[in-house]
């Protein structure tokens, strides 16, 4: 029977994507959860796998053309097989029940290797039958783009199968080790100033319109949803910081690899006040209010690409300090090349938007729908404040609340402010 690979519904928010190349062409050999091709959804880029194995027979879509959820995009089957009426149909929605088809490439979640050595903690590849190295298709395809030997990367999946994690985590530990390995960087000579030339005049068009990203498009559309219909109100309250930077730094002095910034501080204490003001973890349902029972941050990411992606940090509220932080980063570095899965970045209950580290001092963020809140975070900046009487210099860090009217009355956003101030100032209460 042949196997449809079809355009994946990627997100809940979804409604078309790109074909951006292709893995295999047509006449190839094609076996069970081998990449096919690549596509770009509305919140990242993604490998689609084949369900099944053949020949690759008939490629409908070129790369570059945008096409709705569920369009045929390509055939698998037998060398001799009728695929003419799945061809003339050129589209799997009326027979979608009738073969299986393609889906979205998916990690597999990397269990502790076993046999870890204590020099490295990471266990070593293990051959399969014949010495040939278990190896993910898609991992396979990433160590080759990147120069790497796939028969040295440390497997972490199951029988010590090598997947996409562990090729990127040998890639980002790759460039330490060669820097290590070549010693100190010779000094050179300041290059001289050169006398600055006035700036010519640009020459040629006027202007250039680039068309909408997949990613754009729903920005454009989401913003409208939520800015137009949802009666957005703001709360700002100013937070002294001082301590914790002092838990920062403290933190960062026992433990240099964990890097903990205000950030990851924030993303902790807003899930301790979302559990002491439950009805802010909300969201507006048309004839009802759902109150979330599990707090799940969405953090907003500008990408590489331009736009914005909310990677999701899952019961935020039971994690560590030093699990957030290291989960959040993760997620971003992921999130800013379009590489998070699709359970990755859907789902959260409430989420936070930082700029304070582009100087921001103060901003309103909108409503990520159907959320009844978000949190916009400035600049920890120092300012002269008022203490015990006194003008003194102070470390504060001004925090806009945007709320859902429907959902989030004005005290009860600023009970969720009073409780989140308090646990910033005194953070002693995240170890709790």
């Amino acid at each position: 029977m042949a196997v449809k690979v079809l355009m994946p519904k990627g997100s809940d928010t979804m409604t078309e994507g790109k074909v951006l190349k292709w893995l295999k062409k047509e006449g190839d050999s094609i076996s069970s959860g081998d990449t096919v091709v690549e596509i770009e959804t509305d919140k990242v880029d993604m490998e689609v796998e084949a369900m099944g194995g053949g020949i690759l027979r008939k490629i409908l879509i070129e790369p570059g053309k945008v096409v709705p959820v569920g369009e045929l995009l390509a055939i698998i089957g037998k060398p001799d097989e009728d695929i003419a009426s799945l061809v003339k149909g050129n589209g799997a929605a009326a027979d979608s029940h009738s073969a299986p088809s393609a889906a979205p490439a998916k990690a597999t979640p990397a269990p502790l290797a076993p046999s870890a050595t204590p020099a490295t903690g990471i266990s070593a590849p293990a051959p399969a039958a014949g010495g040939r190295v278990l190896a993910s298709p898609l991992a396979k395809r990433m160590a080759k783009d990147m120069g790497l030997e796939i028969a040295e990367i440390p497997g972490s999946g199951p029988n010590g199968r090598i997947i996409r994690q562990d090729v990127e985590r040998t890639a980002a530990q790759a460039p330490a080790a060669r820097a290590a390995a070549a010693g100190p960087a010779p000094l050179r000579a300041p290059v001289p100033m050169l006398p600055r030339r006035p700036a010519a005049v640009p020459t040629g068009p006027e202007f250039a319109d680039e068309p909408l990203s997949s990613m754009r498009k729903v920005i454009a559309t989401r913003l409208v949803q939520s800015k137009a219909p949802v009666p957005h109100f703001y709360l700002t309250i100013e937070v002294n910081m001082q301590r914790a930077k002092e838990l920062r730094e403290s933190a960062n002095l026992l433990n240099p690899e964990l890097k903990l910034s205000y950030n990851d501080i924030i993303l902790k204490a807003c899930a301790a006040a979302l559990r002491q003001n439950p009805e802010v973890n909300s969201s507006f349902q048309g004839e009802s209010v759902r109150h979330h029972n599990r707090v799940h941050l969405g953090m907003a990411v500008a990408t590489d690409g331009g736009g914005l992606i909310t990677p999701v940090v899952r019961n935020a509220d039971a994690k560590s300090l030093e699990e957030i932080s290291r989960e959040s980063k993760e997620l971003a570095a992921r999130a800013r090349t379009r590489k998070l899965l699709p359970d990755e970045y859907a789902g959260s209950t409430f989420s936070v938007s930082n700029l304070g580290m582009m100087g921001i001092d103060e901003f309103a963020a909108i409503i990520n729908p159907p959320e009844g809140a978000i949190l916009a975070v400035g600049a920890v900046a120092e300012k002269a404040v008022a203490i015990d009487g006194r003008v003194q210099a102070g470390l504060v860090c001004r925090l806009t609340l945007s709320c859902d009217h429907r959902v989030v009355d004005g005290a009860t956003g600023a009970k969720f402010l009073q409780s989140l101030k308090q646990i910033l100032e005194n953070p002693v209460y995240l170890a709790f």
